[in-house]
């Protein structure tokens, strides 16, 4: 296949794309987990959680640091086409390495831990996720700016996986049969992306490779990626072997909407990493400086009356989504969507600051701590509190992270100077808050209709309220629209 140069898009374009690429993520979920919740119950829930969250462990070693500094290392040299090849090959090179050892460390846990064997298909059919995670490379297709490609093929096979399941799975014994499905939707696409990338590199096994000069960042993102799985996955492992699996499905129906809450929340940092790399890269800090304060700002904006919403009506988005029969998940979502906000700042200050900068161990460190904070706070209140202590921990673990980096850039990089309004960003809050509680007094709709007219109230209201507040950056953005 004829090697071709890669179109770059502009910043705007990415960010649409992957807009509806999470969008889409949101969208899916949103038709897929009433029906599994109700089908497969808690129980077959708490085992599809308990498996991937296992599972995740070892694709974090397949993967090592991958998945984020192959985007940083292919977005510098995106412009040379045989640089850009022999990167790829390199780093295909020590991942398919990792993949096998992977591979060998989980038949090794398999036959040592009892847990790990209570499910050997779902497991099994887990595990190839490290094969397609590998194969697939999604760093170079985001390092490249590939963003239509990426949304386009992974929503195909989101539609697949969706017919497939609703075709398929029926009973709540097709928890099995949902687990392969889902690994379609989520990794099928990654077997068409090794053929597919023969249009812009070679892949062709050279003699000498240099990839060794590979290892020192590729091990320092791997720090990163453990100590982030270590507290991304721990409650729910710590969950499912305290608890079982039923205990496991609640609080997975409240992760399941904090995750899609955050995937909205985190779609301009994906665009922005290989971006802002390449901006650093040829010496043009001024334009990394204020995509990042841009950023900021957007996150606080959107993020902050996101949070308020879903804690206010977490008792009927849960009700919604999952059924009667997951009410124990509505304390646990309370609690976990405080998250939202700071993984959404989070991730700009780790991922798409100290990153860029070269300074990925100051990231590593505070990973670090979240995941130690965790591990601690699970150890102690899960025992106690279930699911509502896994949530409390997973709180405290993303302050600590988020606390951390603040600290770090202190005197390095001046990431505040007034982007949003904060007084009057909370007054329309505060605003939207009075509006949700006055429909819920009012309001004796079914489930659907309530949640439409309040979060139609609530937005609009804390909307309505910045533009009378003439609050700087909104009025900011109305201007450039109204100049196109």
């Amino acid at each position: 296949m004829e090697e071709k140069a890669p179109k770059i898009h502009s910043l705007s374009f990415n960010f649409a794309m992957n807009v509806i690429l999470k969008l889409s993520a949101v969208i899916f979920p949103l038709i897929t987990f009433p029906y599994i919740s109700r089908v497969l119950g808690p129980e077959g829930n708490g085992k599809i959680t308990f498996v991937t969250s296992v599972v995740s462990y070892f694709a974090m070693f397949a993967q090592l640091g991958i998945p984020t500094y192959g985007i940083k290392a292919c977005a510098e040299c995106r412009d040379d086409r045989e640089a850009l090849s022999r990167t790829v090959q390199e780093l295909l090179a020590i991942n398919l390495v990792s993949m096998t050892v992977s591979y060998g460390l989980l038949g090794l846990c398999m036959a040592l831990v009892p847990r790990f064997r209570e499910e050997p298909a779902l497991m099994a059919i887990q595990a190839i996720s490290l094969l397609l995670n590998t194969v697939g490379m999604d760093w170079l297709y985001q390092a490249i700016e590939q963003y239509s490609y990426i949304t386009l093929r992974n929503i195909l096979f989101k539609l697949l996986a969706l017919a497939g399941m609703f075709w398929l799975v029926q009973e709540p014994e097709d928890y099995v049969l949902y687990g392969a499905i889902s690994l379609m939707g989520s990794y099928g696409s990654n077997l068409w992306n090794l053929f597919y990338a023969r249009r812009f590199v070679r892949l062709r096994v050279r003699r000498k490779l240099q990839w060794k000069r590979h290892l020192r960042p590729v091990f320092s993102f791997f720090a990163l990626s453990a100590a982030t799985t270590v507290y991304l996955y721990m409650d729910s492992v710590m969950v499912g072997f305290l608890h079982g699996d039923a205990e496991l499905g609640y609080y997975n129906a409240a992760v399941k909407v904090k995750t899609i809450l955050v995937s909205l929340v985190t779609a301009l940092g994906t665009v922005l990493l290989p971006r802002i790399s390449h901006y650093l890269a040829n010496g043009r800090r001024d334009k990394f400086e204020t995509l990042v304060r841009q950023s900021l700002g957007i996150i606080l904006l959107t993020t902050v009356p996101l949070v308020l919403y879903f804690i206010a009506a977490a008792e009927p988005v849960i009700l919604f989504l999952a059924g009667e029969q997951y009410r124990d998940s509505v304390l646990p979502m309370q609690i976990i969507m405080v998250t939202v906000l700071l993984i959404g700042v989070s991730n700009l200050t780790g991922m798409q600051v100290l990153v860029p900068l070269n300074l990925e161990h100051y990231t590593v460190l505070s990973t670090v701590y979240g995941a130690v904070v965790n591990l601690a706070l699970n150890a102690l209140l899960i025992p106690r509190l279930r699911s509502a202590g896994a949530a409390i921990g997973t709180v405290a673990a993303e302050a600590a992270v988020l606390a951390a980096q603040l600290w770090y850039l202190r005197g390095r990089f001046p990431l505040w100077k007034g982007q949003v309004q904060l007084g009057k960003l909370m007054l329309a809050a505060l605003a939207a808050w009075g509006a949700y509680a006055g429909v819920r007094q009012v309001f004796s709709g079914n489930l659907f209709l309530f949640l439409a007219v309040s979060a139609l109230a609530f937005f609009g209201v804390y909307g309505a309220v910045l533009l009378i507040l003439r609050e700087t950056m909104l009025t900011g953005w109305l201007r450039k629209l109204g100049k196109r």
